[in-house]
C-alpha cells in the first residue's frame, strides 16, 4: 500500500489554502498530516476529517497560538524536524515553508504551491512597510532574516519533484524565483453553494477581510464619489475603520456576515468589484457562480478567473479614478451580462474537477517515478 504524507504551513484558520487542503484530504483520506502548528478548534475540523496533526516544536513554545508568525525564522528548522522516512508520496500545500521538508531519492514529493513566500521574495518591500519594518535596527534585523530564508527557500526547491501552482500567475512566480516550470490546477471553489440568481438589483457589492492590499478603501472612495450609486461593503478586519471613513452616504459596512448572508447579497448585486491583486481571488468566483459580473483589477489571478465582455471587465489602476471609470463603462455594456452564462462559466473551478485533476497528476508522476527507479 502507498503511504502518503501531507504537510501544510499551519492550521490556524479555515481559509483558502485549508479549502485546498480540504480536498486534498478527499483524495487521499488514508493520508498522515503535518503542519508547523495546529490550532483549529475542535468544533471546526471537519475540513481535516477530524485526523490527528503532528506538529512540530513552535505548536509549545509561548504565545504560539496568537504569535506563530513571529516564529517564522524558526520555521524552516521545524519542517526538517519532520521525520517523512516512511512515506512512499509527500505532498506539501506550501505559501511558505512546508515545501522545505526533507525526503530522500525514493520518494516522490509534490508540491502545490499558493505562492512563493510573498514577503521574502517580491513583495518584501511592501511587507516591510506595511509592519514598520522598513527601518531602525529592527527593521535591519527582519531584512537579514528574510535574506537568510530567501537562501533557504531556493535550496529546498531541490527536493520538490514535482510543482503545482494555483494559477498561471503564480506558475509565472514559480519560475522567476526558482526556475522550475509548474503544471497550472486551479484550485476548488465550492460553486455549488453559490446558486444562480437571474434577477439583479440596483446595488455594487464588494467583500473581503479589511487588510491593506485587499484595497477595500479604494472602493469605498470611489463610490462615495459616485453618490448616485449604492455600494455594500461586507468584512471585518484591521483596516475597518479607514475604509468606513472614506465611506459616504451612499456606502453602506455591513461588517462581518454569515455565509447566507454573503451569497444573498451576491446574488442580488448588480456586480461585484474587486480591487486586490490576488494569486487566484476564491471570492469573485464565488460572486460569478451566483451568475453576477465582477469589476477586477486587471492583474493577478483575476486575469484568469474573470473573461473580459463576458462574465465583468477589467480597470487596470489601483486608483478610485480607475474605479470610476470602469464602472461606468459596466453602467454602459451591463445588458451584455448573462447570468446563466457568466455561472456556466465557473464550473471549471469545481471541486469535483480539482479532486479529478489533482488524483490524476499524482497518480500519473507516481507511475512515472516508479518506472524509473
Amino acid at each position: 500500500m502507498i503511504k502518503v504524507a501531507i504537510v501544510h504551513d499551519w492550521l490556524v484558520a479555515y481559509a483558502g489554502a485549508e479549502r485546498v487542503l480540504e480536498e486534498i484530504i478527499n483524495c487521499y483520506p488514508d493520508a498522515d498530516l503535518f503542519s508547523v502548528v495546529d490550532f483549529i478548534p475542535k468544533n471546526e475540523r471537519g475540513f481535516l476529517k477530524n485526523k490527528p496533526v503532528k506538529t512540530s516544536f513552535i505548536q509549545k513554545l509561548p504565545f504560539a497560538k496568537k504569535k506563530y508568525r513571529t516564529y517564522l525564522p524558526f520555521m524552516p528548522l521545524a519542517v526538517e524536524q519532520f521525520d517523512l522516512s516512511g512515506y512512499d508520496i509527500v505532498i506539501s500545500s506550501s505559501h511558505a515553508v512546508a515545501k522545505g521538508v526533507i525526503n530522500g531519492p525514493d520518494q516522490l514529493h509534490i508540491s502545490y504551491v499558493h505562492s512563493p513566500m510573498r514577503y521574502a521574495w517580491d513583495l518584501q518591500h511592501q511587507y516591510l512597510k506595511e509592519t514598520g519594518l522598513d527601518r531602525g535596527l529592527k527593521g535591519w534585523l527582519a531584512k537579514r532574516e528574510l535574506h537568510k530564508l530567501r537562501m533557504w527557500d531556493l535550496r529546498t526547491a531541490n527536493g520538490v519533484d514535482h510543482f503545482l501552482a494555483n494559477s498561471r500567475f503564480i506558475a509565472r512566480r514559480i519560475w522567476k524565483v526558482y526556475r522550475r516550470e509548474a503544471t497550472v490546477i486551479y484550485p476548488p471553489v465550492d460553486v455549488d453553494s453559490f446558486t444562480l440568481c437571474e434577477q439583479k438589483e440596483g446595488f455594487f457589492l464588494t467583500a473581503s477581510r479589511m487588510v491593506p492590499y485587499k484595497k477595500i478603501d479604494l472602493i469605498a472612495e470611489a463610490f462615495s464619489l459616485m453618490p448616485d450609486k449604492r455600494l455594500y461593503i461586507i468584512g471585518d478586519g484591521p483596516d475597518f475603520d479607514k475604509v468606513k471613513s472614506k465611506a459616504g452616504a451612499n456606502v453602506e459596512l455591513l461588517g462581518y456576515q454569515p455565509f447566507e448572508v454573503l451569497r444573498n447579497y451576491m446574488q442580488r448585486a448588480k456586480a461585484f468589484v474587486f480591487a486586490a491583486e490576488e494569486d487566484f481571488g476564491i471570492v469573485p468566483v464565488e460572486a460569478q457562480a451566483c451568475g453576477t459580473p465582477v469589476i477586477a483589477y486587471g492583474k493577478g489571478g483575476a486575469l484568469e478567473t474573470v473573461t473580459e465582455g463576458e462574465t465583468g471587465l477589467f480597470f487596470y489602476a489601483q486608483t478610485p479614478s480607475s474605479i470610476i471609470e470602469a464602472v461606468k463603462r459596466f453602467e454602459d455594456m451591463k445588458d451584455r451580462f448573462i447570468p446563466s452564462k457568466i455561472r456556466e462559466k465557473t464550473l471549471r473551478f469545481s471541486k469535483d474537477r480539482f479532486r479529478q485533476e489533482f488524483s490524476s497528476f499524482v497518480n500519473d508522476a507516481w507511475e512515472s517515478f516508479k518506472s524509473q527507479g
